[in-house]
């Protein structure tokens, strides 16, 4: 009498649902982080620049008050609203003339859009407002953010 076999079936089956529970384990890890950050940035847009007069003269939306003089320009903006981050090397130290003093007994809106040369915490450091922009400077560097909330009170909305 021959040996008796024993079914393949059931470990097929184990495999194949081990192999689905790996890859939706997998997908999971990867794909819904990914999918995560594409649908919540899907909106954001940024560009570089060597100089003020450039950046002014490709986007409406960059500020008028940043000097043609600066140099090396970092943009980013979301396309559905006012969030606007700017980082630029300036030829002084100084602000932009425009610029007036940040009232000490507000408290400034944080930046609602972000990338990784804009730093984080900016809204702890502001000194001034530029037009609708918080701003402020580090050695001849300013940052400057503007939020969608200031934006659109402006535009009386």
């Amino acid at each position: 009498m021959p040996p008796k076999r024993t079914p393949r079936r059931p470990r097929a089956i184990v495999i194949t649902v081990v192999s689905v529970l790996v890859a939706l384990g997998f997908a999971a890890v990867v794909a819904v982080p990914a999918a995560k950050d594409w649908y919540q940035n899907r909106h954001d847009e940024a560009a570089s620049y060597r100089s003020g007069q450039e950046a002014k003269g490709d986007r409406a939306s960059v500020p008028r008050w940043l000097p043609d003089g600066a140099k090396r320009i970092e943009y980013a903006m979301k396309t559905t609203g006012g969030d606007r981050l700017i980082k630029a090397t300036l030829p002084s130290p100084a602000l932009p003339a425009t610029c007036t003093p940040h009232k000490p007994d507000t408290a400034p809106r944080p930046p609602a859009i972000r990338s990784t040369w804009f730093p984080k915490n900016a809204e702890q450091r502001v000194a001034a407002r530029c037009g609708l922009y918080y701003a402020y400077m580090e050695g001849n560097t300013l940052y400057a953010w503007q939020a969608n909330d200031d934006w659109v009170a402006a535009r009386g909305a």
